[in-house]
């Protein structure tokens, strides 16, 4: 886990700058890991809580800090994710991972003051996307780390040994078997141009009630999950079947009224949805889309997962 850092003082070692250019890729291996914007804000000020918790001395003799960054950061997330196993326990309805908007449209800093930083930003790609974190969620914690550190940001697996108290031959095994949860699961997508489309047509019929419409719209084997945490109402188990599900979606809408709204939207790197009340935002929509039909649904809902989409945005 080599990295560039600039020399800091003979006294305090790495400087300020150096290792507060490592805040992105920590943001970016921390929400990996967790599914979670505010767990992995957390993961990283504790991991410069930590830093900065040694001595002078000791910070000197770190030979690469961006290494020792990620490593500390590493072995944060793995113990929240076990922890994290026993939480989910009492948690209320299905979790889903915190969805994320493009980059350029999120206001980050929990004090809801306005500005973006960009090393808070998530760099979006096919390792963020709610298809992909839902998968990365039903992993162990071991696989989780060892898959992500290795098969996304290209760390070696003596390195990500250090992290998961295991053999380098472990770790590999660890990648391996999660590199087969993710095939068995993948389903090939099309251009995100043409799955747009499919969205957008989702989304005129859903607001039309046009249930036909619906229907052949989703697969009828689809799967359409909402994530409340307790704190919004959602079907409390995952609705199975497209009809079914188009069905719901009508009943929705015929309840929302015109108090509702619907944007077409970039969620986690793919195009989405999200839904307005009275201009706040209550809704973002994820999908996951085989050929030319949706086969699964992510309604977030919790308004604690909602933060980097309502701050700040007003009723534009």
């Amino acid at each position: 886990m080599t990295t560039t850092t600039e020399p800091g003082d003979e006294q305090s070692g790495p400087g300020l700058g150096a290792i507060m250019s490592e805040r992105h890729r920590l943001i970016n291996v921390a929400y990996r890991l967790l599914g979670s914007l505010a767990d992995a804000e957390d993961v990283v000020q504790e991991t410069y809580a930590r830093w900065y918790a040694m001595s002078p001395g000791a910070r000197r003799a770190v030979e690469s800090p961006g290494a020792w960054l990620v490593t500390v950061a590493g072995r944060i997330c793995l113990n929240q994710l076990g922890s994290a196993r026993a939480r989910r326990e009492t948690y209320v309805g299905d979790w889903i991972p915190e969805p994320l908007p493009e980059p350029g449209e999120w206001i980050t800093g929990r004090s809801g003051a306005g500005g973006t930083d960009p090393a808070d930003r998530v760099t979006l790609d096919e390792s963020v996307t709610m298809a992909f974190l839902v998968v990365l969620d039903a992993m162990t914690p071991a696989e989780r780390v060892a898959f992500v550190l290795h098969d996304v940001f290209r760390y070696p697996f003596a390195e990500i040994a250090e992290i998961v108290g295991r053999t380098p031959a472990a770790c590999r095994q660890l990648a391996s078997s999660a590199r087969r949860r993710i095939r068995t699961a993948q389903t090939p997508a099309g251009p995100s141009a043409g799955q747009a489309d499919i969205v957008r047509r989702f989304s005129t019929a859903w607001q039309a009630k046009d249930i036909d419409a619906l229907i052949g719209l989703l697969d009828p084997d689809a799967v359409a999950t909402a994530d409340g945490g307790g704190l919004a109402v959602t079907h409390p188990q995952p609705i199975v079947g497209g009809e079914r599900i188009a069905r719901a979606y009508t009943e929705i809408a015929r309840r929302s009224g015109d108090r509702t709204t619907f944007l077409e939207c970039t969620v986690n790197g793919l195009p989405g949805l999200v839904t307005r009340r009275d201009g706040d935002i209550v809704t973002v929509f994820a999908f996951e889309i085989a050929g030319e039909r949706i086969r699964r649904i992510w309604a977030v809902r919790n308004p604690e997962k909602l933060r980097p989409w309502r701050v700040g945005r007003g009723t534009t």
